[in-house]
């Protein structure tokens, strides 16, 4: 079902690497960062980012729903596991892998800061802001890309194609 390679795996590793030496330096050395991955899609981007990353961080787990196994969103965002780290009084760098329309991590952002964050920000890998329909935009974006579905380096089609070492489009 994938087809074409929209971003290839140097790509990819180039520009998370460039992304977590940028992220590193822009967070003042005081603060605590916590690295909230959004499970499952972006646990590869997670792992490649923190890996860049020259400081200590922590990292929790953060898994929403909100497509289930359709290729377009339900609309509805339901929190399925909540992180186990307090997150009072610290920088939660929330790990994203693709924002399309926005509601999912609009509602992620406003749950954590209920949860006493001191402050928020989002790193996502993809970013189809051609897609937004809320108010929503990532403090850093890994690459813009059209609104198309999209596979692999975590991102799948109903629990498939995840292992993709690269990014494809699914026509």
């Amino acid at each position: 079902m994938p087809q074409r390679t929209i971003i290839t795996t140097d790509q990819l590793q180039k520009r998370i690497a460039d992304l977590g030496r940028q992220i590193s330096h822009e967070i003042p050395p005081e603060e605590e960062i916590i690295a909230l991955c959004v499970l499952k899609g972006a646990v590869f981007f997670m792992t490649d980012l923190v890996r860049a990353m020259d400081r200590d961080v922590a990292i929790d787990f953060l898994q929403v729903s909100s497509y289930g196994n359709d290729m377009t969103s339900s609309g509805v965002v339901t929190i399925l596991k909540e992180p186990q780290l307090d997150l009072r009084g610290k920088t939660v760098l929330v790990i994203e892998d693709i924002v399309d329309s926005g509601l999912t991590m609009r509602e992620v952002d406003r749950y954590i800061r209920n949860k006493g964050a001191a402050r928020v920000m989002t790193v996502t890998l993809l970013d189809k802001a051609a897609s937004r329909t809320v108010d929503f935009q990532p403090d850093y974006v890994g690459f813009q890309i059209d609104p198309d579905f999209v596979v692999g380096y975590g991102l799948d089609h109903a629990e498939s194609f995840r292992n993709l070492p690269e990014i494809r489009v699914v026509e």
